[in-house]
């Protein structure tokens, strides 16, 4: 059962139970529907050409890492070959990806992992 297949049965649920408590279960609707986006993941790839302080640097700038975070990320980045560097909302992640590959590092978005 996926998250919007628990969110139905649990706003299901709720409407049949508003008789006895409508002002705890509006209360409860609203934060079941605002948790409906899925996070995601800004993922950096590894590759040959890029320098690890090119990619801590951009990590520190773009992502706003400090030094120790940046290079922990470069390392496992390195190591994995991808490594997700932060996680969010779409709309916040999208302009940190274009900016990364904008400095000529190979980024990406997902659907984070849990």
């Amino acid at each position: 059962m996926n998250l919007l297949e628990v969110n139905s049965v649990i706003l299901h649920k709720m409407i049949r139970n508003t008789s006895y408590n409508p002002r705890i279960s509006e209360e409860v609707l609203t934060d079941v529907l605002t948790i409906t986006e899925p996070p995601y993941s800004l993922l950096v790839w590894n590759d040959e050409v890029n320098t690890f302080d090119w990619v801590i640097e951009t990590l520190i700038q773009i992502c706003g890492h400090s030094q120790e975070q940046a290079e922990q990320c470069a390392m496992l980045i390195h190591h994995n070959g991808k490594y997700a560097v932060k996680k969010d909302s779409y709309e916040k992640l999208s302009p940190m990806c274009d900016a990364i590959k904008e400095r000529g590092i190979g980024a990406t978005i997902e659907i984070a992992v849990s």
